[in-house]
């Protein structure tokens, strides 16, 4: 698996591809925003592990301008108890993040979890799921609202397929955490929930500002409705 580091600091950078690198990665180190965004395309990278704090450019701008060229799984390295940046670096498109100190193997496993989810998901016959004005392709992992094509990342996606797969019905959030994250379902990340619904409701609600279709039932879960509804 194809992997790019992305971190000022280059003594972590070399460590990385070399650990990554015995676990049967092949790693691309880059210590800048400029080198990062070339070797975003020219090395294809199936997962971006990003640094938040970059010399001169922070990582939270260069995650933005990977969103803008590519829907590549990124995974982020905080500063251990920042909940302030990883908030932020999910509510802007990144996939996970990982603490840091942090164990290789862990963030190996991150990067398969996130990979996993990235590739093709299983389809049915159809490969098709609508809900009103909805309509996601799981074929050619697209969605499109009144036929227009909507942008999603991949955790979007596969948030959103579970809730129209269970239309009008509440979705734990713990379901939830498991099915997009992998996390273990009794894991306190409700943070992760919120960001990632207020994020869909840019995207997917007519007014996100009085949202109708992404309910939350707080202590719950999230719930798609098919008709109007006041949501939470």
């Amino acid at each position: 698996m194809n992997v790019l580091v992305v971190d000022d600091d280059h003594d972590l950078v070399e460590l990385l591809r070399f650990a990554l690198g015995r676990l049967g990665f092949r790693v691309t180190g880059v210590t800048d925003a400029t080198q990062a965004l070339r070797a975003a395309v020219t090395e294809a990278p199936e997962v971006i592990v990003l640094d938040v704090n970059l010399a001169g450019w922070s990582g939270f701008d260069l995650l933005q301008e990977i969103r803008k060229r590519s829907e590549v799984p990124v995974i982020m390295l905080t500063a251990r108890g920042s909940e302030e940046d990883k908030i932020r670096g999910l509510s802007l498109g990144a996939d996970d993040y990982v603490a840091k100190p942090f164990g290789h193997r862990e963030l190996a496993a991150r990067i398969r979890a996130v990979a996993r989810r990235g590739g093709p998901a299983p389809t049915p016959a159809s490969g098709r799921l609508r809900v009103g004005t909805l309509e996601l392709d799981e074929q050619t992992y697209t969605l499109t609202k009144r036929g227009e094509p909507v942008s999603l990342t991949v955790n979007e996606f596969r948030f959103l397929k579970r809730l129209m797969q269970e239309a009008d019905v509440v979705v734990p959030t713990g379901v939830l955490l498991q099915h997009v994250w992998g996390y273990p379902p009794d894991q306190r990340s409700g943070d992760v929930i919120r960001v990632l619904v207020h994020r869909l409701r840019r995207k997917i609600e007519d007014d996100p500002g009085s949202p109708t279709l992404l309910v939350t039932v707080p202590g719950i879960g999230v719930r798609l409705a098919t008709h109007m509804d006041v949501s939470t």
